[in-house]
């Protein structure tokens, strides 16, 4: 008898899938009791051998030659250790609704919480944030591994719920307020405590526990001596609103500490060398490589600096800030360092002594915005060489109303407001007639540079200074002809790097304070390699760069700015409040630039900054350059206008007149304007000029060298510029 042949095979197949499910269930069983044998004998970790976890993943930042360490993340830990019995109410409630709000509802891990960060980190392609309860950040740090493996989490994890069976929640709370990191060197909420407001922990009001609350998601970025103190203030102010929400203060509470703000007494950081380098770097690697691997990762980081250069710089910035803090009530000082053929930072000093509490010296100045003064006024020129005007272009310098709300003598027309007019000054209130750009820059005259900006326009002056660097000068609405005398605000460290380009022929180098990362296995994380782009042509900054080291065009007798046989290019600026003063220059292989001023912006005497700065970044750059050889820029090219107002001849057949007459401003080498008078400074400008050409009659005829002699007569008590 025969066997029906799908018969036979029904039953094969009903007899393979019998074996399939009894083996996979056979190996289900194997996994799962391997898995069950593994999570049992999971050990925790020891949390009590902090300090010798911490030191063997020490992240550090070596100089440039990778041998000198300048900053070790771990090392001379400060942290001391108290029960939770001991730590203010304040201080437990404010870290819980901050960091985890369910801590003491869930077993140790929310799976809500991990899917949302999850999702977060891929959206953001960073690691801003981290979904971990206090319990996970507890093993975490005891872990201190670096992996972001899958098996890494899943330990992390069944730790956590292990964690959290065994030890009371007070218990683990007390761990992560002993371990968790409050900035620099300072470890624990009881060190922080006392270095950041002199009293233990247990003593902390309300405002101060929200701070504190507010530091270990990121201590340096949040640091109350860095630049984001507007964002440690609104996240402390976060962490208020959190605690509301959860019933343990009231609104009124709220609403008075959110009011506060709380003096920090002295800053984490107790040991290091460059240290405003280093936590600039820091900031750096924890926001592309997160505070995690940051704290544990052990990196080593070849940075860019020179720490022979560096010493040298800290040591004149000190001294010069310490005696101009006696004679001109400029308390502080800063200096940036950079090669600009790289944009390599070679030295950045960010205060006359970083431990120095009575300055706030931990404020990196290098990093912090302000006003620049006429140190702006260089990029305003290079756009105006760019455009086709050349270094012996003729401008008036004479008193020119420039709002055409206003008539040409400051008073406002009908239905406007006197506070619309603008009428400025030079700095010494004299006018000096015709003048090139080449003395207008080099004596840093207001008036020819407010024309020239309007000459340029707005638009292509922004749009210059951020291609060259200068990321904060953006909006051409926020800005008016006040821009090209430092109406925007800028950082030392961007506006000494734009200076490289004038140094590096036009080209602009992002500044860079790294050379090479590695993690603790050595593996390669990141190398050096220099961002370039070519944003003016050559013969503009050869231009610039001759105007800049003209030193007889200056009509001063102020020796800082010699420097010998060497060319050395260099612009000042003062504000108009007497702020901020500057010096940025150069040479064709380094970039100086220095700011003296007071922290709390409070003004400093009435003296311009080639007397208070000018000395002090002389022996900078004399410091620096020590025996190198003379380099030379590169030689201007002959100018070939046809114009005679823009080869230095300001005389016309028709008379003296306004450059409006003879050029239109988008392009000075092309056709005159047919109709001059309908451009709306034109009135402004004319009216200006033939006022003071009548009190102040000038011969046709006058080369340009004849112009130069002219100023000096008129100007010969002068010595020293803006």
């Amino acid at each position: 008898m025969s066997v029906n042949p799908s018969l036979r095979k029904k039953t094969l197949r009903k007899k393979l899938f019998r074996e399939f499910l009894l083996s996979f269930i056979a190996l289900m069983i194997i996994v799962l009791a391997l898995g069950i044998s593994w999570v049992a004998n999971l050990e925790l970790p020891d949390f009590n051998n902090f300090e010798n976890r911490a030191v063997a993943n020490s992240t550090k930042i070596y100089d440039r030659t990778g041998k000198i360490v300048l900053y070790s993340i771990y090392d001379n830990i400060k942290r001391t250790q108290v029960p939770i019995t001991e730590v203010s109410p304040y201080i437990k409630q404010a870290t819980v609704s901050i960091e985890d709000s369910s801590f003491y509802e869930h077993h140790g891990f929310k799976i809500t919480s991990f899917i949302r960060a999850m999702l977060a980190n891929l959206q953001s392609g960073g690691f801003s944030q981290g979904g971990s309860t206090i319990t996970q950040q507890v093993v975490k740090n005891a872990l201190l591994t670096r992996d972001k493996t899958i098996s890494r989490k899943l330990k992390e994890i069944v730790l956590s719920l292990k964690l959290d069976r065994q030890v009371p929640k007070d218990m683990i709370l007390q761990i992560y307020l002993n371990e968790s990191p409050y900035g620099g060197t300072i470890y624990g909420v009881e060190e922080a405590s006392m270095t950041y407001f002199g009293k233990p922990s247990k003593d902390v009001t309300l405002t101060e526990a929200a701070y504190l609350a507010a530091l270990p998601q990121s201590p340096t970025y949040y640091s109350p001596f860095g630049k984001h103190q507007d964002a440690l203030e609104k996240r402390k102010n976060l962490v208020l609103e959190r605690m509301y929400e959860l019933g343990y203060i009231t609104e009124a509470e709220k609403n008075t500490s959110q009011a506060e703000t709380i003096k920090f007494e002295k800053s984490g950081e107790n040991t290091g060398k460059a240290l405003h380098f280093d936590m600039y770097i820091r900031e750096y690697l924890e926001q592309k490589y997160g505070t995690d691997m940051v704290q544990n990762g052990g990196l080593k980081v070849i940075s860019t600096i020179d720490y022979e250069l560096q010493k040298k710089m800290e040591a004149v910035v000190k001294e010069g800030a310490l005696l101009n803090a006696k004679t001109v009530n400029a308390s502080n000082a800063a200096l940036v360092a950079i090669d600009p053929k790289t944009g390599e930072i070679l030295s950045m000093v960010g205060s006359r002594d970083f431990f120095d509490t009575e300055i706030q010296g931990q404020y990196n100045i290098a990093t912090a915005l302000r006003q620049p003064g006429s140190s702006f006024k260089p990029f305003v020129y290079a756009a105006a060489l760019n455009l086709g005007y050349t270094p012996e272009t003729i401008l008036f310098d004479v008193p020119t109303q420039f709002s055409t709300a206003c008539d040409a003598y400051g008073n406002p027309l009908a239905g406007s407001k006197a506070s619309s007019c603008y009428m400025p000054n030079n700095f010494d209130d004299a006018f000096r007639g015709p003048v090139s750009l080449r003395s207008a820059l080099a004596q840093s005259l207001n008036i020819p540079s407010v024309k020239l900006l309007y000459l340029v326009g707005l638009n292509k002056a922004i749009s210059l200074a951020q291609d060259m660097g200068l990321s904060t000068i953006t909006d051409p609405s926020r800005y008016g002809l006040s821009l090209v005398l430092g109406g925007g605000e800028v950082t030392l460290l961007e506006l000494t790097n734009a200076y490289g380009v004038f140094a590096n022929n036009g080209v602009y180098s992002k500044p860079q304070g790294i050379l090479e990362i590695r993690d603790r296995d050595n593996n390669l994380l990141e190398k050096f390699t220099p961002e370039q782009k070519q944003v003016l042509p050559e013969p503009v900054t050869s231009d610039i760069s001759s105007m800049l080291s003209d030193f007889e065009a200056r009509h001063t007798t102020n020796q800082a700015f010699k420097f010998g046989d060497r060319p050395v290019a260099l612009k000042t600026g003062t504000t108009n409040d007497y702020r901020d003063v500057w010096v940025v220059g150069y040479t064709p292989s380094l970039v100086i630039g220095m700011w003296a001023g007071n922290n709390d912006n409070t003004p400093i005497a009435k003296k311009v900054s080639g007397l208070v700065l000018v000395p002090i970044w002389h022996k900078a750059l004399v410091e620096a350059m020590g025996t190198s050889s003379i380099e030379y820029f590169p030689e201007p090219l002959p100018n070939t206008s046809t114009k005679p107002i823009l080869r230095g001849d300001y005389c016309a057949p028709d008379g003296i007149h306004t450059i409006l007459q003879y050029v239109k401003k988008s392009d000075p080498e092309g056709p005159a304007p047919e109709n001059p008078a309908s451009d709306p400074q034109y009135s402004l400008w004319e009216t200006g000029l033939q006022n003071w050409l009548a009190a102040n009659p000038l011969s046709c005829g006058m080369s340009n060298t004849q112009e130069n002699t002219t100023q000096t007569n008129v100007v010969i008590a002068t010595t020293t510029v803006q």
